[in-house]
């Protein structure tokens, strides 16, 4: 899926660290959205369930991030997180009144993919209270993400996606949609001889069956044109439609002769 990332790569440089966790449904959610963009480091601190990594909830929240899930860290405070980190962003939808700088993901998630020396954090709060003061005057940056000012409120998994996705972004990686192949056919584009010869064609089949009067063309082939030049034909396309207009024909003139 990925390709394989250097020691400096930011997947391998960025921590998501949640605080205080409630609902073991939201830690394994977690797992998942860091995964599905290709992190991996999930430490908690102090949880409200101590065996939260193994609750019937935070698994099947995983929903294929088991490994994640089952990789993370319990520990007992913010100091033990951040061992190895130079670098640290909070994350809060209420702005402090003495807080480190204000930044938006974007502009974080730019900043961490440019500088291959920070080894990062993103710190989440409780479901419930958020994050202490304390806790975000340990930080470089007061994160926020912008949203609805008359319901900012997002699930705590929601804005560990919502971070997970910009630093994914920011770190250069493919975004094509995952497929692992093509999808449907994928046919070869109809040279403009082609799409010529189809269009005359098409126009003799319609004078034949009188839904073109050629004394009296107006704009209909024009129209026609114009339709089909947004659809990028493909060659085999152009075949079935000429098929279409041969069909009209030998249709039309086995009736003459009957």
């Amino acid at each position: 899926m990925n390709q394989a990332k250097t020691n400096t790569s930011l997947f391998n440089r960025l921590r998501f660290v949640l605080v205080e966790t409630s609902s073991p449904g939201n830690v394994g959610a977690a797992a998942r959205a860091i995964k599905t963009m290709g992190f991996s480091e999930l430490i908690l601190v102090n949880p409200r369930f101590p065996d939260v990594l193994q609750r019937d909830e935070a698994v099947a929240f995983a929903s294929g991030a088991q490994d994640v899930l089952a990789a993370a860290r319990i520990v007992d405070s913010v100091e033990q997180a951040l061992e190895g980190c130079n670098f640290a962003a909070a994350l809060s939808a209420r702005l402090r009144e003495f807080s480190p700088p204000l930044t938006a993901p974007r502009a974080l998630a730019a900043q961490l993919a440019a500088d291959a020396s920070l080894n990062a954090a993103v710190i989440f709060g409780s479901e419930r209270y958020g994050l202490p003061n304390e806790i975000v005057e340990k930080c470089n940056v007061l994160l926020n993400i912008p949203a609805n000012p008359e319901y900012s409120s997002l699930n705590l998994a929601q804005a560990v996606q919502v971070l997970a996705y910009e630093c994914r972004v920011a770190a250069g990686e493919d975004l094509s949609p995952a497929t692992g192949g093509e999808v449907g056919f994928q046919g070869n584009a109809a040279s403009l001889a082609d799409i010529d010869g189809m269009f005359a064609h098409l126009e003799q089949a319609l004078v034949e069956i009188e839904f073109l009067d050629p004394a009296s063309p107006k704009k209909l082939m024009p129209r026609l044109k114009r339709l089909f030049s947004r659809t990028q034909l493909e060659t085999e396309e152009v075949n079935i439609l000429r098929g279409i207009a041969s069909q009209i024909l030998s249709k039309r003139r086995r009736l003459d002769r009957s």
